[in-house]
């Protein structure tokens, strides 16, 4: 799809110099709604990359052993509440479950002011919908990250809201390239995104498993096998990332005709594997979608009504 990727940044700077730079004009303090694995993944990559320290980072959990567990690991700022949350960041990043946003929408929107930037890391979720629980227009940006952004290896995708400004942009790139990469796309590719890059990191791990069992049965060790296999995936995406060159014509460099190589190659066409690869993404992408779509399922109550009636208090069902 050329043309759909707008343009992608990497971190440039691994002591965290140039990062600091950046966070320096940010508003502070960032909030960060949910500490479940990805919330936790930014609030240690953006702490590790030194783009803000522990005290400018706020976060809401609603489990107290969990909320107990990052405070202590992190030492970042636990707000009382998500309202006392975004009462006191005007920077808000919505990390819950999508299943999670209907509930967690109409209790924060009263307080949500229109200088708020909202970040939404919600898979599924479209920004029109995020919007329709708001009395104005809000500043939003919708980004996928991944799980490697604990480790500042993220890839994280990038969409802002028709009423976000320029700056507004900036500052979700700074936020996540301080945990990997960035790529800006249209909106309209965000489901793609997460069935890709987003689940991208369980296929690889599926990956790195198969190869690992396989070297076990020809006689490594469990430790050996594991061992060869990570570097191998990685010193390989560092080939792809470092030469810009496309896979295909990498593979072709290691192949000889009647080899090793070519011979494994053609063993993993046999067993669908490329084809199962592109299928995972595609199943994902679909997923993705039915998640948004079951969204308008959840409350029989229109967001905006609900908002306006409830003023972000919790004036509706769960459904079982």
């Amino acid at each position: 799809m050329r043309g759909e990727i707008l343009h992608f940044h990497f971190s440039s700077a691994p002591d965290g110099n140039l990062l600091t730079e950046q966070g320096e004009g940010m508003r502070k303090p960032v909030g960060i709604i949910g500490g479940g694995n990805m919330g936790e993944a930014l609030i240690a990559g953006i702490i590790q990359s030194g783009l803000l320290s522990p005290e400018e980072i706020l976060f809401f959990e609603p489990r107290m052993d969990r909320r107990d567990y990052l405070r202590g690991k992190y030492q970042a700022l636990s707000a009382k509440g998500n309202v006392d949350l975004v009462a006191r960041s005007p920077i808000v990043i919505l990390a819950v479950k999508p299943q999670s946003v209907p509930e967690v929408l109409p209790e924060i929107c009263a307080s949500i002011r229109k200088d708020h930037l909202l970040i939404s890391i919600c898979a599924g979720v479209p920004l029109h919908y995020l919007q329709s629980f708001c009395p104005f227009p809000v500043r939003m940006i919708r980004a996928m990250p991944n799980i490697p952004a604990l480790i500042q290896k993220g890839a994280t995708a990038l969409a802002p809201s028709p009423h976000a400004q320029a700056e507004d942009l900036s500052t979700a790139e700074a936020i996540f390239q301080a945990i990997g990469i960035t790529v800006i796309v249209k909106e309209s590719l965000m489901d793609a995104v997460t069935g890709l890059s987003g689940s991208g990191p369980a296929y690889v791990f599926a990956v790195i498993e198969a190869l690992t069992v396989g070297g076990v049965k020809e006689g490594l060790s469990q430790e050996a096998a594991l061992a060869l296999t990570t570097q191998t995936v990685l010193g390989a995406a560092h080939l792809i990332q470092s030469t810009g060159k496309h896979p295909a014509t990498l593979r072709d460099q290691v192949c000889t005709p009647g080899g090793t190589t070519i011979s494994g190659l053609y063993a993993m066409e046999e067993g669908g594997f490329k084809l199962a690869l592109m299928n995972a993404v595609i199943a994902a992408t679909q997923r993705c979608k039915e998640l948004g779509e079951g969204l308008k399922r959840t409350v029989s109550t229109p967001p905006a009504n609900r908002t306006k009636r409830g003023r972000g208090k919790k004036t509706f069902r769960k459904t079982k």
